[in-house]
């Protein structure tokens, strides 16, 4: 018989402060839930309000487990709940998934044959014990081949276990280009694991699996925390990936747990890190006697903007039914649509109407830039600084300052200035069996000839060439020759003797030469080559090698000191950064057909692969509160290399009338 307790009179009044759909949820008695909280809907009110709730209803803090996927999202949902309820945070089971592992294995790490205090290895010392295992396995055997690095490994490793795949299958399916590898990767994995276990040591990724494995492999501790855990809450559902969601099943598996998980299907657009979109849209295939909510009502986006919307996330079949209903007042400005000549115009656009807003009152602030892959704002990052605007990129690094192009620039600089030292160590890393060293030592012998030669030449041309014969007797290591003799031709070719090529040319052709290298030194090669293809187009008009490696070096330079006030930056975004965020203003760049949707998600075959892409477009479109721009350049690239750009599909499949079209001119 169990006794049960009548409910605690709530001293909120939940009802006026939630609206109708907020309230259901927050005040549900069903033992699983599925809250379906659209884009601006409150869904962080509502979780945290159903926390208060269960508190006033009697339920011990340290009963309810609160899984979230950052710590900024813990922090502030448990805080809230301090607010409302005056529960102190640490009282109750709040954090990330890999937090919660933490503590819980903090207790029982000993039944997975742990000692106590077991160390978690932070991605640094991954990396470190990485490339200790690379030289111990490949560096002694190998002198000319280009092993994958630690991090192109490591980030096998963790999407397989992320998958819970199997490595080999990921190795076939998304790193086939190292295949010829198997062998070796095998032992570095097998001893991967044994070395952390005799160090005592978890990574990130271990503390899921080791969790997991914690419950599904001892019955007594599972019944325990299943007792414990009298309501699992998990928020962001449509991100979990497959160890998540099996470790979300087994706690809340006990005869009285209650599971509330809150998300948006729609927002599912992280599969390229082992989330699985199928978790939230077949849950009450797991838990028939689910209660679903939807929370619509917007507080965010002005009419319009829901209206193109709920227009694109139509486009897919494949989803939860919800239309997102207005909280705020039209203010009768259409969604903008603008078919640019070429990207430079596109970015001249963008530029122009920014300062516009700025100057209309519109800090910088409230204005974000947003685009499917980093290489789209290369244009745009070039014409802010030409004109002044501040701005910050939060997706990483500006463009010139990111390792892969600067990888490539380093030639070219070398090229123009022999006497370059940070470039020719640069280029020289890329060999194999080359460290600090060695580089030093190849450095000092490349000075010595090139100093030699000028000096013996005073009328020469100081882009040394043939490079192949000025450098042959250079001091170089036995092992390093061949790809010594290989760079020296790829120099020489930068400098025919017949014509002087454009920097585009000399851009394609040193990229042609690095990737061999690239595809083993990046993990994620696929999106620098991207890159790489833009900056050819980027610099098709530019004539001089020397104008352009200055123009190069005055936009990678931002002096510290004269960094404007948040309040005076725009926001530079890929969209999967932008998730969760908000602007008043928003531009969405590059919305061209293969530029988004991507070309490898049309080319797939793969019906999931487009409606991540539609997902990720309604993303963008719902992080714009006032104004929403929408721009494709009609040609990518200027005289070389240039690309006829059709509009995106996205854009071709909406109904006009939700649009209003701006010609540039």
């Amino acid at each position: 018989m169990k006794y049960r307790l009548r409910p605690q009179e709530a001293a909120r009044d939940y009802a006026a402060e939630l609206n109708p759909e907020q309230y259901a949820a927050v005040t549900t008695t069903a033992r699983h839930a599925l809250v379906i909280a659209g884009a601006g809907s409150g869904k962080t009110r509502t979780l945290t309000y159903r926390v208060a709730w269960l508190l006033e209803q009697g339920v011990p803090p340290w009963r309810i487990l609160l899984l979230t996927f950052t710590n900024k999202a813990a922090r502030e949902m448990l805080e809230r709940v301090e607010q409302l309820t005056g529960t102190a945070p640490g009282m109750l089971w709040g954090g990330t998934f890999h937090s919660i592992a933490n503590r819980l294995l903090r207790r029982h790490a000993e039944r997975l044959g742990y000692r106590p205090g077991f160390s978690i290895q932070d991605s640094d010392d991954q990396r470190a014990l990485m490339r200790a295992l690379v030289k111990q396995h490949h560096g002694k055997t190998a002198k000319n081949d280009r092993f994958p690095k630690a991090e192109v490994i490591l980030s096998l490793h963790s999407l397989a276990v992320n998958t819970g795949q199997d490595w080999q299958d990921v190795l076939d399916s998304d790193y086939r280009h190292l295949s010829r590898y198997a062998d070796t990767l095998e032992a570095i994995y097998r001893d991967y694991r044994a070395r952390k276990q005799e160090q005592n040591a978890m990574d990130f990724d271990d503390l899921l699996t080791n969790l997991l494995r914690l419950l599904q492999e001892h019955a007594d501790i599972r019944a325990e925390l299943q007792e414990r855990f009298a309501h699992v809450l998990v928020d962001e559902y449509q991100d979990t990936n497959l160890p998540q969601e099996k470790i979300i099943a087994l706690l809340a598996g006990g005869i009285g747990s209650s599971l509330m998980v809150v998300g948006d299907d729609a927002q599912s657009i992280y599969s390229w890190r082992g989330a699985d979109v199928r978790h939230i849209l077949n849950f009450r295939d797991h838990y028939p006697q689910a209660e679903v909510y939807r929370i619509t009502t917007n507080y965010r986006s002005v009419p319009a903007i829901l209206n193109i919307s709920n227009a694109a996330i139509a486009l897919n079949a494949d989803r939860i039914q919800k239309d997102l209903q207005p909280a705020r007042e039209s203010n009768r400005m259409l969604p903008a649509v603008i078919p640019a000549p070429d990207n430079r115009t596109e970015a001249r656009f963008i530029a122009q109407r920014i300062d516009e807003l700025m100057a209309g009152g519109i800090p910088g602030k409230d204005i974000a830039i947003l685009y499917r892959a980093h290489y789209h704002s290369t244009d745009v990052q070039m014409e802010l600084s030409r004109n002044h605007i501040p701005y910050r990129i939060t997706s990483g690094l500006r463009f010139f300052e990111q390792a892969h192009v600067k990888d490539v620039v380093a030639f070219l600089r070398l090229l123009c200035n022999p006497g370059d030292e940070i470039a020719f160590r640069r280029i020289v890393s890329t060999f194999p069996r080359v460290g600090e060293a060695t580089a030093g030592k190849m450095w000092a012998s490349w000075r010595e000839i090139a100093m030699a030669y000028l000096l013996a030449h005073p009328d020469a041309d100081r882009i040394l060439a043939p490079h192949s014969e000025v450098f042959a007797k250079a001091a170089v290591p036995a092992a390093v020759r061949p790809h010594w003799a290989a760079f020296l031709s790829l120099m020489d070719s930068l400098h025919p003797e017949e014509k002087e090529l454009l920097p585009a040319e000399l851009v394609a052709a040193v990229h042609a030469y690095l990737e061999p290298w690239m595809r083993t030194a990046y993990e994620n090669y696929d999106e620098r080559e991207e890159d790489l293809h833009q900056l050819a187009r980027t610099v098709g008009e530019e004539e001089n090698l020397e104008s352009f490696l200055a123009q190069v070096a005055l936009l990678s330079e931002v002096d510290q000191s004269s960094i404007a006030p948040d309040d005076d930056c725009v926001t530079l975004s890929t969209i999967h950064q932008a998730k969760g965020l908000e602007w008043k203003v928003v531009f969405l760049i590059f919305l061209g057909e293969g530029l988004f949707p991507h070309r490898r998600a049309m080319d797939s075959g793969n019906p999931t692969d487009m409606e991540e892409e539609v997902r990720l477009f309604y993303v963008a479109l719902t992080r714009a509160q006032d104004q929403l721009y929408l721009s494709f350049p009609r040609y990518n690239g200027r005289s070389y290399d240039s690309q006829f750009c059709p509009p995106s599909r996205f854009l071709t499949s909406l109904p006009s009338d939700l649009m209003e079209l701006w010609e540039v001119g």
